[in-house]
This record gives C-alpha cells, structure tokens and sequence, in this order.
C-alpha cells in the first residue's frame, strides 16, 4: 500500500482522488446513482465531439474513460476506441458492461503520459472529459493529449470554470442543495479557467477552435449546450 502511494503522483493523479471514485465504481452504470449526471450529460458531449470530428472511422481515446459510459457511446457511433484510466476498479466495471453489451471497446490501465510515449500520434480524436479538475497537473494531460493525437487530429476537454458563479453551481448547489453529485466530489482550487486551459493547450501545439458552455436547468432537470462557460464548459481543440 505505500509503495503504491508512492508511485500515483508520479503518475500525475492524486490517490485521494482514484480512492473516491473507485469507491463508487460498481454504481458505474446505474442512472439513478452519483454518476447519473454523466449518463445525462453523455448524449450532449457525444454529440459535440460527433459534430465537430466525425466519429465514424476514426480511432478514439477516451482518456479518464472511467466505466466507459462515453466510450461505449463513441464505439457505437462507429469509432474504433481505446479508454483508459488509473482506476482499476472502474475498468473492471467497463470490461463487465464491454461483455455485457458486447460493445468493442479496448481498455488499459495505464498513464496518459506513459501512453503518449508508447503511442504518438496514434489517434484521429483523443477526448478528456471531466478529469481536468481532478489531477494534480492538468497542464501535462493536456501535453500528453496533444502528443497522442496526429497532426490535423481533435482533441476535446470538458472541465469547470473557477468563478463564484462556478463555486455557487458546482459545488454548492450540485453537491449540498441538488444533492447531484456526492459531497465532496469537486475540489474548487482544481477548477480551471478557459483562458488557462486555452494557453496551456496552446503551449502543446494545440489550437482552440470552440469554446462552449454546458448548462442545467433546475426545475426541468435539462441539460443543454449554449455560449455561457462560466461554470462548466467543453473546449475543442486541433493539432
């Protein structure tokens, strides 16, 4: 156990972090528990890496892909897929549901920096959703993306703005008044601006192309897409 703990940062994850969500990690897939916001916000993401890449054809990594839920998605929409993830309890859950629904997807427990040196420019689309705000570095994932992805390839993130507004929304009220999100999910010093998030993509040879917001209306229980990212927001981006 120490010596495991030892080695995670190097890793650029915080254990603290693998320790909550693998607690969680057998609730993976059912739509009524903590994850039931990613099953929600799933169709929204899907669809904008779908617009703007082209999924059909196109070898994917899902990097943070967690228990596969948008993996799977963008498999069936006709990509070739690879998700990976240093939780080793949520990738035993992606591999139960792959044999499940027998959607193809392919999924390794391994760094994204350490699959940027085994695999560069290896992949047409390269997705990091929600993990951003939940690594000690952000700045080296988005490095190692950049590295994976080939020339003229997509990258996307999706992460939380920091902001008041942000702090009132995301944790708050997700996770204190709506009871969305288990407390203690998020982590506000972790959120990330975009103008932080565009430089240090632009420091990796990435070149943002748009910027949107995701939002939540309370007393529909919608989500929707529009140009409001003050709290969460999905960037695409091209090498």
């Amino acid at each position: 156990m120490v010596q495991k703990t030892q080695t995670i940062p190097a890793l650029n994850a915080d254990p603290a972090e693998l320790e909550k969500f693998s607690a969680l990690a057998h609730r993976w897939w059912d739509k009524n528990s903590e994850f039931k916001p990613l099953h929600e916000i799933n169709p929204l993401r899907l669809d904008y890496i779908d617009q703007h890449a082209g999924l059909a054809g196109k070898r994917v990594l899902d990097v943070g892909c967690g228990g596969g839920i948008l993996s799977e998605s963008m498999s069936l929409h006709g990509a070739d897929v690879m998700g990976i993830d240093l939780g080793e309890k949520a990738l035993k859950v992606a591999q139960l549901h792959k044999l499940e629904s027998g959607v193809p997807v392919e999924y390794r427990l391994i760094s994204v920096e350490q699959l940027a040196e085994e695999l560069p420019r290896q992949f047409d689309v390269v997705t990091c959703m929600e993990m951003l705000e939940h690594v000690p570095d952000p700045a080296a994932i988005i490095a190692a993306c950049a590295k994976l992805v080939k020339p003229g390839g997509h990258v996307f993130f999706s992460t939380i703005n920091r902001n008041p507004k942000a702090y009132l929304y995301a944790v708050l009220g997700a996770e204190y008044v709506l009871n969305l999100l288990p407390r203690g999910t998020h982590d506000y010093a972790k959120f990330i601006k975009p103008s932080e998030l565009s430089a240090w993509a632009r420091q990796s040879g990435l070149t943002t192309r748009a910027l949107t917001g995701m939002r939540y209306n309370v007393l529909s229980k919608h989500y929707w897409l529009d140009q409001d990212v003050s709290v969460n927001y999905i960037v695409h981006t091209t090498r």
